[in-house]
């Protein structure tokens, strides 16, 4: 029997809609939505412009991260190490600046760091065959470790002849009044997600996460796209330590302390599957946005801070819930 057009149409949207139902980034972006305009009902300071401000530039930090850590996580992979290897980049820069060098000199530096970091960890996980999470494990130790030896467990604060310039970089607001930090997130999830969505690379990071058995007897270069995956995600790290070290304007060995689950929760609620093959760079950004509106919340509704790990932990196994119901409806 010959399909008319109406039907064919038809077919498109109730195709289209049912992989936007399907879809966990667009329930937590529904739940982001939501939540915020709860929030602005709730409460007189949610919808403030300070408070939307603050908000945008917090989530960049761990958004930026979480796009690095979600290719990982496309490819079957974890990286425990990014809250520290953050911290290492941060001090590199910091102590770099506060020799007498300039910006540029301490920004290669700390993207130099970061690169060597995440190759390090790329090639004992790809070629040597250790388990990620043994191997970025311990890398947190190292790279924290690292940290406090360049600064002496030192607070790094004053960065030499461009101090002024560090800190706009972080915490200025070069275009309509948007916070830096913001325009280098969006232009990181744009490039990200480029890469992701267009390109040869992208696709054998997917084939590698589907089945990598498969993936190396069609001849993607599995072992080098994995230490890539694991360069990026450092990489990310590092321009999240350099952006935020402006935004601070000092730094600490603690700082990053942690970050590492938030990222990680981040990319998961975004739509990652930790079993590999799935992810986004637009679920990386909704992801970190609900963690940062959930941090926001508790403040501003009077509920005691120490719940904060409690509400995280519960939207992570949703998701994770959320996922399995999907995969068990899809095998039916």
């Amino acid at each position: 029997m010959a399909v008319t057009l109406d039907q064919t149409i038809a077919h498109k949207q109730h195709t289209w809609l049912s992989r936007l139902l399907n879809a966990q980034t667009f329930w937590v972006l529904l739940a982001v939505i939501l939540a915020c305009i709860y929030l602005s009902f709730a409460t007189d300071s949610f919808a403030t412009t300070k408070n939307l401000y603050n908000i945008t530039r917090n989530v960049t930090f761990v958004a930026i991260i979480a796009l690095g850590m979600t290719l990982v996580i496309i490819t079957g992979g974890i990286d425990l190490s990014v809250g520290s290897v953050l911290c290492l980049c941060s001090m590199v820069l910091g102590v770099t600046m506060h020799a007498g060098y300039s910006i540029e000199v301490g920004i290669a530096a700390a993207i130099a760091t970061a690169l060597i970091v995440g190759a390090f960890n790329g090639v004992l996980i790809a070629y040597l065959g250790f388990p990620p999470f043994v191997v970025t494990l311990g890398m947190l130790s190292i790279a924290r470790s690292l940290a406090m030896v360049a600064s002496g467990n030192t607070v790094v604060f004053e960065f030499g002849p461009d101090h002024d310039k560090l800190l706009s970089l972080g915490g200025g607001a070069w275009l309509f009044g948007i916070a830096n930090p913001v325009l280098y997130m969006i232009i990181l999830a744009l490039l990200t997600g480029f890469v992701l969505r267009w390109t040869k690379f992208g696709r054998h990071v997917y084939a590698i996460g589907g089945n990598e058995h498969a993936a190396t007897l069609t001849g993607v270069p599995v072992k080098p796209i994995k230490v890539a995956v694991y360069m990026i995600s450092a990489l990310s790290a590092g321009i999240a330590g350099i952006i935020q070290t402006g935004w601070l304007g000092a730094i600490t060995t603690n700082i990053g302390a942690g970050l590492e689950l938030q990222v990680i929760a981040a990319a998961v609620i975004g739509g990652a599957n930790l079993a590999g093959g799935v992810g986004t760079a637009f679920g990386a950004l909704v992801g970190a946005a609900l963690i940062e509106i959930i941090r926001n919340s508790l403040g501003l509704l009077g509920i005691n801070a120490f719940w904060q790990g409690t509400f995280i932990g519960g939207a992570i196994v949703l998701a994770v819930m959320f996922d399995r119901i999907r995969n068990f409806r899809q095998s039916e």
